[in-house]
């Protein structure tokens, strides 16, 4: 029992070390650029946005209000898309039998959650010791709030890892049925300050929990009482207990096809 631990520790390992080199190994930077693309990214949408936005609705600053509701939602749909990939970028080394499609999801599971986790750490400390903003760290509330978007992005990308798999469409009818999700999140607004109507349609987006959960989390003034943490963790578990027995079942014929 032992012995397998091992060996699926030094399997994730290799296949973590494995992504690196492939996917960043032959541009300028290596692994470096992975952080610095998103931290760059961030920067420009920022300066764009508050030449528009002069006033959050949460705070004085901005930048840090923006952060609080890019990077949780950032860290989710990369997760997501993530293991959603897993089993195609991995389907090579899978073949072998001490390679599991199980191994191929953790590995990108470890590795994007650190890189998106060092990335906020990045752009949080600029903000607060470079750009003076005011802030009331609650590690724990935010680090509630990654680990839910890391479950609900693990969950949803196992499930899709599955259909995107089976059926090439899905794939593409996801990418469309997604690309509204950034507005309707919680990224440039507050739920409380969306009438009624629209409160009562957005609070069944797991997002936007996650989204309120992180500003309280740095917002002394800000107190998320429409948050649902179980509602959030019942997406998230149902989604992977049904995407993980899926791919347990038909892994060899997707890999087959």
């Amino acid at each position: 029992m032992r012995a397998r631990k091992y060996r699926m520790g030094r399997t994730i390992s290799a296949l973590m070390l494995r992504e690196m080199a492939t996917s960043y190994g032959r541009s300028p930077g290596g692994y470096v650029w992975e952080i610095l693309e998103p931290t760059l990214a961030l920067a420009i949408m920022t300066a764009l946005f508050s030449a528009f936005i002069t006033t959050p609705p949460i705070g004085d600053n901005f930048p840090l209000f923006f952060a609080t509701g890019f990077l949780p939602f950032m860290l989710f749909n990369d997760t997501a898309n993530r293991m959603a990939t897993a089993i195609n970028f991995s389907r090579p080394l899978l073949a072998y039998p001490s390679v599991t499609f199980l191994d191929a999801m953790l590995a990108r599971l470890i590795l994007h959650t650190l890189t998106n986790t060092l990335v906020s750490i990045i752009v949080f400390s600029f903000i607060i010791f470079v750009l003076g903003a005011t802030v009331r760290l609650d590690m724990a509330t935010i680090a509630l709030a990654y680990g839910l978007a890391v479950a609900l992005g693990f969950g949803i990308g196992s499930l899709n890892s599955y259909l995107m798999t089976s059926f090439p469409l899905w794939e593409r009818a996801w990418q469309i049925a997604t690309r509204p999700l950034f507005l309707i999140s919680g990224v440039f607004m507050t739920f409380d300050s969306l009438p009624e109507f629209g409160q009562e349609i957005l609070i069944w987006n797991p997002l936007v929990h996650i989204v309120g959960l992180t500003r309280a989390g740095f917002f002394a003034n800000y107190s998320a009482d429409y948050v649902s943490v179980t509602f959030v963790l019942l997406i998230a578990l149902t989604t992977a207990v049904f995407g993980l027995m899926l791919l347990y079942r038909h892994h060899r014929s997707l890999l087959e096809a």
